[in-house]
């Protein structure tokens, strides 16, 4: 089944308010309300603008409408930044947005606030959105109850939303509807009066435009003290013919509030009066102010990003100098040449900046020291401080003595001659069986030469030279 959407959108001013600074449309695919922050600030002038620049999006959706709708938020937070650059009497405006974009089969929704949407179904009423408030964060650690929320002194202070200056992300959500369902979307100026039962017990009977209508006279007729905007569809089969007495019949796309009205410039100082109705009273303070306490006009703002400028650059320069000056008082011994030496820095490079020299040198030739201090030179030892490292100097410096000692041939000794007996007198000597008339007695042995104590252990661990 082809799925279709029957709507209808209304906004009043209230019983108290000079000027409407909701916002709403209603069409064929796109729907939403936005509700203007700031008071004095231009509050109207941002809903405006926000649902002037979204509803350029309504007509066939895109595939990835998530991103379609996403995209629309951040192109009219663009517009509320340059129209802030232009006129900077309208710093701290800002807008809630819930807006949904329908494609025939399932609805993409995108909020940032406390404006809210609902959802009614077989006779269940369900909040698709959370409130982006103060008192919703209490209400979801535990701290107070939802029936608390609804009276806690800070209950209109927002956390979130669109205001030209920050890049805010929108709740996204994907929704599957389906024939019967009933969609509201609203601002808190109805939600800050009627419950969940009231508002169940009104959307439950009748069509879009008298849900719509009766939704705005039940918060009026409860003291309302905001503006009250309602956007109203139901999800119907694409077949089921228009309601030709209906609003959206008449005449089309709905556009509703501070969006209905013709562009304006920056308000005026007797705009910002309050404008009592008759049979109403009379409020003395602007709860909008108190609600989202705009912020004063920005002056001088590339002053301040070059000071911000100025200050990082200077943040970075000193962490450089730090750094630069703790490795200075690094030590390590590592080869200079053919010889060892002590460095002062950290054996690293870096491009332009250099990190080590030679601290002091020595007459360690590396060829002296053993293959395992020769390898553990070329890698470099850390030092513990110049003291440390004269100390390891020392130490190579007895390593290579040795290893030389290892290495230097000892002389053999000479054989020693035996004294030969002198013969008896009378007593001619013998010739030896050979014949060598040699004095030495037969059996003698010969002297052999001895090799000096040299440590052929300490000869192989210093190596051949290389």
């Amino acid at each position: 089944m082809t799925l279709a959407v029957r709507y209808s959108a209304m906004s009043d001013v209230g019983r108290v308010r000079s000027n409407n600074q909701d916002s709403g449309f209603a069409g064929r695919h796109l729907l939403m309300v936005a509700d203007g922050m700031g008071g004095a600030a231009a509050g109207d002038l941002a809903s405006a603008v926000t649902v002037q620049t979204m509803r350029r999006i309504d007509q066939e959706p895109p595939e990835d409408m998530l991103e379609a709708l996403a995209g629309s938020i951040h192109r009219a937070n663009v517009k509320l930044g340059e129209i802030i650059d232009d006129d900077p009497s309208v710093e701290g405006m800002g807008t809630t947005v819930t807006a949904m974009l329908f494609d025939g089969e399932r609805v993409a929704l995108a909020h940032i606030g406390d404006s809210r949407a609902y959802l009614l179904r077989d006779g269940e009423l369900t909040q698709l959105t959370r409130d982006h408030t103060f008192v919703q964060g209490l209400v979801d650690e535990g701290r107070i109850t939802a029936a608390e929320a609804r009276t806690h002194p800070h209950r209109n202070l927002i956390m979130k939303v669109l205001d030209g200056r920050h890049e805010v992300e929108p709740d996204l959500t994907m929704l599957e509807v389906q024939h019967g369902d009933r969609v509201l979307l609203c601002s808190d100026g109805l939600t800050a009066v009627l419950d969940d039962d009231a508002v169940r017990a009104v959307m439950s009977s009748g069509s879009p435009d008298s849900v719509a209508v009766d939704l705005v006279n039940a918060a009026l007729d409860g003291n309302a003290n905001d503006n009250v905007t309602c956007v109203v569809f139901d999800v119907v089969d694409a077949a089921t013919p228009v309601d030709g007495e209906s609003a959206a019949a008449a005449l089309g796309p709905l556009l509703v509030g501070s969006a209905a009205e013709q562009a304006r410039g920056p308000i005026s100082d007797t705009a910002s009066q309050p404008a009592i109705r008759e049979g109403a009273h009379e409020d003395p303070i602007d709860r909008e102010l108190l609600r989202y306490a705009p912020r004063p006009p920005r002056r001088f703002g590339w002053l301040r990003r070059i000071v911000l400028l100025v200050v990082v650059i200077a943040l970075l320069i000193l962490g450089a100098s730090l750094a630069y000056g703790w490795s200075q008082q690094q030590f390590y011994v590592t080869a200079d040449g053919d010889t060892v030496a002590i460095y002062r820095g950290i054996d690293a490079e870096m491009p332009g900046i250099t990190l080590n020299s030679v601290e002091e040198s020595s007459t360690i030739e590396l060829t002296d020291l053993s293959p395992y201090w020769r390898e553990q030179v070329n890698d470099g030892i850390d030092a513990e401080g110049l003291d440390d490292a004269r100390t390891i100097l020392g130490r190579l410096d007895s390593v290579a003595e040795r290893c030389r000692e290892a290495r230097s041939p000892s002389p053999s000794p000479s054989p020693s001659p035996s004294p030969s007996p002198s013969p008896s007198p009378g007593q001619s000597p013998r010739p030896s069986p050979t014949g060598d008339a040699s004095p030495r007695a037969q059996g003698e042995a010969s002297p052999t030469p001895t090799t000096s104590p040299t440590s052929t252990s300490a000869l192989e661990a210093c190596g051949p030279v290389s």
